[in-house]
């Protein structure tokens, strides 16, 4: 059992294909889990241990053994689930119950995996928080709509999980609860049975135990993804602080820079990348077609019941209804010229380093904090990867951020492993909760 505990799911799927461990026994260790912690964390909002057990007998049964045999994975509660209700953290959908799977859901199924139960998230994926709590720290917030995927990763309630990210939705939670997460280039991941926000934005994610766990969540969810990219040693790496790097405290800063120098002195080389000033205004733009996007997305629901709507999306639906829609296109058309000039400043590098978030979890489950540090590259679709540190002074998680070229995920993947085996061995990470 206590293998359980520290394996990842790629050492944990190899166990149940070669028949060492029957996937009712890892089920079961899981649910241990779920059963002892689940009430302080609050990482699920539909749980059912009797369909699990039978999902595991019948993985168990299978005469082949797909890639992600009897792994439990936790889905988070925008994703369509056939056999758990999904309503989206709203009352206005309490009790809705899909005729059918989301397409990554079904293509998660078919590689082996058990679906664990639906994880918390924040109304439409947008601000309004859930119950769920960071088990780091119970007092404090486990980020922002991917929470209850990445507090149950970090719980040890699955090794494997679901996510989604429209401006920092995954990365966050990833840093908060020092858990590894990987986001695509946007549009490679089908968004088939997921509700939409921002489909500008919109994009499928998922957390992992290792770097490697992260790979082989990609093989599985994106069709036709290049084999592994071998890279070069030393490595290329840029280093951004971005325009606002001035809302990072201390104690991240310094983790951060520890990383840097752990790396620079194992041979790979980190050059200071600096965005040029027309990059400032990236985060008011990604949130101003948030906005008008978001409003689009949810106006059958205003339409139907805006009593049921939180102050946070009725505030968005105010500034969208402010915005003109000269304003938006030409916020869209800012971030499209910006792209060409990414790219070009991207090319020298195998991947480029930054913050994933400036602060550790803020106390409170009602805000999340910021998310600059991640939408401003979320909001040209470029692939992200978080590796998580901690913070020595504060006992907390941080998160090293990684983003690749656009559609060059592979290459990113390749990069995030070197870099990880570097800080592994200087930089220990957060355990998981006892």
């Amino acid at each position: 059992m206590d293998n359980f505990n520290h394996s990842d799911a790629t050492g944990l799927s190899e166990e149940v294909r070669s028949g060492a461990v029957s996937e009712e026994a890892l089920l079961e260790h899981f649910l241990e889990r779920v059963e002892r912690l689940e009430p302080t964390i609050q990482a699920f909002v539909a749980l059912d241990p009797g369909t699990l057990r039978a999902q595991a007998r019948h993985c168990g049964a299978a005469p082949a053994k797909g890639r992600l045999a009897g792994i439990p994975v936790g889905v988070k509660d925008n994703y369509d689930t056939a056999d758990h209700p999904t309503c989206f953290h709203s009352p206005i959908h309490a009790g809705n119950r899909p005729s059918r799977d989301a397409q990554v859901v079904s293509l998660l199924r078919q590689a082996g995996a058990v679906v664990m139960g639906k994880t918390h998230t924040t109304e439409f994926a947008y601000m309004h928080t859930g119950p769920t709590c960071n088990p780091h720290d119970p007092r404090r917030t486990p980020g922002s709509s991917s929470a209850g995927s990445a507090a149950g990763m970090a719980a040890g309630f699955f090794p494997i999980a679901l996510g989604t990210q429209t401006a920092g939705s995954l990365i966050k939670p990833a840093a908060y609860c020092g858990v590894y997460a990987f986001k695509p280039s946007y549009g490679l991941v089908s968004l088939e049975g997921v509700k939409p926000l921002a489909p500008s934005f919109d994009t499928a994610g998922w957390y992992g135990r290792s770097v490697r766990d992260l790979r082989l969540l990609a093989d599985v969810l994106i069709p036709g993804l290049p084999a592994q990219v071998p890279v070069a040693h030393p490595l290329s790496l840029g280093f951004c602080r971005t325009a606002r790097w001035d809302q990072v405290d201390s104690d991240v800063a310094d983790a951060l820079e520890a990383a840097v120098d752990a790396l620079r002195s194992a041979g790979h080389r980190v050059t200071d990348v600096v965005l040029p000033q027309a990059f400032a205004g990236v985060f008011d733009d990604h949130q101003l077609i948030n906005d008008c996007e978001g409003a689009r997305s949810l106006s059958a629901e205003m339409a139907m019941d805006p009593d049921k709507l939180s102050p946070e999306v009725l505030e968005m639906f105010a500034r969208a209804r402010s915005t003109r829609w000269e304003q938006e296109s030409a916020a869209k058309n800012r971030l499209a010229t910006l792209a060409p000039m990414l790219e070009a400043l991207f090319k020298p590098f195998d991947a480029v380093l930054g913050a994933s978030c400036g602060i550790v979890a803020p106390l409170g489950l009602g805000a999340t904090g910021p998310s600059d540090f991640i939408k401003c590259w979320m909001a040209f679709g470029l692939p992200q990867l978080n590796i998580p540190l901690v913070c020595p002074n504060a006992g907390l998680p941080a998160g090293l951020q990684l983003i690749g070229g656009f559609r060059r995920d592979s290459r990113l993947l390749s990069v995030a492993e070197q870099v990880d085996a570097v800080l592994r061995r200087v930089c220990r990470p957060m355990g998981r909760v006892r």
